[in-house]
């Protein structure tokens, strides 16, 4: 179990200890289950969760529960004073900010509840959103919750006063700023965003610095936009901990294929990854789900989590908790009356009958305690996708993930603008508009390719300069694309669907493909002691377009990274031979390494690993090794390998 007491707190989330959990609301009453207490059944559902092996639980002090201010008005309703309802606020501490003590005591006995089951809490603060309802204390309807002054001052006396009463708890790790705080009201800038944020964020540390503060967004994005403010970055700059919540109805892309298809396999851990590798901090998945029965079948449903656990594990996500611990079908107030997704979410149904996820929650967890596997060495990362201005971000890094996973590596985001990180394999993805990369970022990029890494650009209409000096090819002409474009050599064909036609000549690059016509489509280019690779289609934003890319029988697109990887120098120490099943690799000492080999598909596949000389397989889940070292691996399953290097001169892949 997960053991962060006392003076190690800062510990959650570190990534000594992957965690599993669900968020809670209680089983009889959901959202009203503070108002309709009940400290026997609370008692009850935490002893269920922890025999299941349950370890975190996200728990939410609602709102107007727990400060339940009316603004009393005068003259021309001018507010005149804040009152609970007509009983004047008492003279105490809770009552001057405005909080109800009979809410704060159900609160403590929660907290000690959890501390007998062994159950550790992050607790979502200012819980205002909540599954499609907004629930705000009567003050403050109609205000703008994330902006207006007299909002923010109560929001601050609700941190102080709550974190203050709670800080000496065991059984909190950390403070979530509330749930998805960025649904709460519409705003005008990034910079609002940014300083609500680090209002709140501040307020939780004056009186608590020894506990993070989770981020609890979700739908971050990359950059801002006229629709978006919420960044990766900024976030990150303002908490310590940044959240996914990434279900699939609700992700562009991701609801195309079956949902224990590879696409949403990698959903959860590519978006995790995307705003750890950006932000600089850790990330774990805050909200895991299939939506219920009505999206996916409850055996379905359980394939799908165990897929995105495995992964999750393997790519250093921290930590899951599903959405949520329980069914909620049988409540009658909003959002369950309203929208029915939100009836059938849970771990348990009721009667505390387990549903096939949380007997993958079970079996998951024993597994890692078998295996010795809740902390990993963080794994290997061979290159850098940058992440440029005025593409589709999430489309494009989300689908370059996976065809660098069908290619046998693995990769770190940035976005373009950042300072480079070290990387042998630089991938500039779907490369978009007039504004890709920054002069003096390009040209820290053209001089790292001169030191000897490789660079491989896929373009989407963008432009580079200078290009032509630097990749030995020059645009003839770009023009509206009335066909996919043909991408073939000896080895390789296929079409890639894309909006713009871009027509190259040959300069002095050796050419890797051409199109339909016999012209240029993939070029490769020495530049001082590295190489440059261009590609005149939208490799990465087609792929993430198209349903079934990342299934059986799709365009093998992922073969263009092998080209690169290849160019790069890159070799593994591992790999499977199967661009489904996706391996992972963890230095545990000099000549021992352990792999995680996930099955990405819902098949049961058996593969034979091909593994670099001086390096052997010495075990495969704790056991002994199959004959011929053929491994069957189920579907949406993994397999733990262990392997040892015993030559004296460590034989050592790039």
């Amino acid at each position: 179990m997960i053991d962060l007491n006392g003076k190690n707190l800062e510990r959650f989330c570190a990534g000594d200890h992957f965690f599993v959990g669900c968020n809670y609301w209680a089983s009889h009453a959901g959202t009203a289950m503070w108002r309709n207490w009940d400290e026997e059944i609370v008692a009850a559902d935490f002893r269920t969760l922890a025999e299941h092996r349950i370890e975190v639980l996200r728990v939410f002090p609602l709102w107007p529960d727990f400060q339940p201010i009316h603004e009393i008005s005068g003259y021309a309703q001018r507010g005149a004073e804040v009152r609970f309802a007509e009983a004047p606020l008492p003279d105490t501490p809770a009552g001057r900010a405005g909080m109800s003590g009979e809410m704060l005591e159900r609160f403590r006995r929660l907290t000690e509840l959890a501390d007998a089951a062994g159950l550790k809490l992050v607790v979502g603060l200012l819980t205002g959103w909540m599954s499609g309802r907004m629930h705000v204390p009567p003050a403050l309807e109609r205000r703008n919750v994330l902006t207006d002054p007299f909002a923010i001052r109560w929001e601050l006396r609700f941190v102080d006063h709550f974190v203050r009463s709670f800080r000496e708890s065991p059984a909190i790790v950390a403070w979530d700023l509330g749930n998805e705080c960025n649904r709460m009201a519409e705003l005008a800038s990034v910079d609002e965003a940014w300083c609500w944020s680090r209002i709140i964020s501040s307020a939780i540390r004056v009186v608590d610095p020894g506990r993070p503060v989770v981020s609890g967004m979700h739908s971050l994005v990359v950059e801002s936009s006229n629709r978006h403010y919420w960044t990766i970055s900024d976030q990150a700059e303002t908490t310590d901990i940044l959240t996914t919540h990434p279900y699939p109805l609700f992700t562009p892309r991701m609801s195309m294929d079956v949902v224990n298809t590879m696409r949403n396999a990698f959903h959860a851990t590519t978006e995790t990854r995307l705003y750890g590798d950006i932000g600089g901090v850790p990330a774990f998945v805050e909200e895991a789900g299939s939506l219920g029965p009505g999206l996916s079948s409850d055996d379905r449903a359980a394939l799908y989590l165990r897929n995105l656990l495995w992964n999750a594990l393997a790519h250093d996500c921290r930590g899951v908790l599903w959405w949520c611990a329980h069914d909620q079908s049988e409540l009658p107030q909003a959002p369950y009356d309203w929208n029915s997704i939100e009836r059938e979410l849970g771990l348990l149904r009721p009667g505390y009958h387990p549903k096939p996820v949380m007997k993958v929650f079970s079996e998951f967890s024993r597994r890692l305690e078998e295996l010795q596997l809740h902390h990993l060495p963080v794994f290997r990362r061979d290159a850098v996708v940058l992440l440029s201005h005025d593409q589709d971000s999430w489309t494009v890094a989300h689908a370059a993930w996976l065809l660098a996973k069908q290619a046998g590596f693995d990769v770190e985001f940035q976005k373009a603008d950042q300072p480079l990180k070290p990387a042998s394999l630089y991938l500039l993805p779907s490369i978009r508009g007039t504004r890709v990369i920054d002069r003096r970022r390009y040209f820290e990029l053209l001089a790292r390719v001169r030191d000897g890494a490789t660079l491989a650009v896929t373009g989407d209409g963008g432009i580079l300069q200078p290009f032509a000096s630097k990749f030995g090819v020059e645009v003839d002409y770009l023009a509206a694309a009335t066909a996919p474009l043909v991408v073939s050599n000896r080895d390789l064909y296929f079409e890639c669907p894309g909006e713009f036609l871009q027509k190259l000549r040959n300069i002095d690059a050796e050419v890797l493909a051409v199109d339909a016509d016999g012209d240029p489509a993939c070029t490769l280019r020495a530049c001082g002691a590295g190489k440059l690779i261009y590609l005149n289609a939208p490799l990465e934003y087609s792929a993430g377009r198209t349903p079934r890319m990342f299934m059986p029988g799709a365009p093998e697109f992922y073969r263009v990274y092998r080209m690169a990887a290849a160019a790069a120098g890159i070799r593994r120490i591992v790999t499977s031979g199967n661009p489904f099943v996706t391996m992972t690799e963890h230095r545990e000492a000099p000549d021992q390494l352990r792999v995680l080999a996930v099955n990405n598909l819902p098949e049961t596949v058996e593969i034979i690993p091909e593994i670099a000389a001086g390096w052997q397989l010495v075990s495969v889940d704790g056991g002994e090794v199959p004959t011929g070292n053929q491994l069957r691996v189920r579907g949406n399953d993994a397999l733990v390998l262990t392997l040892r290097n015993n030559s004296p001169n460590l034989n050592e892949p790039r």
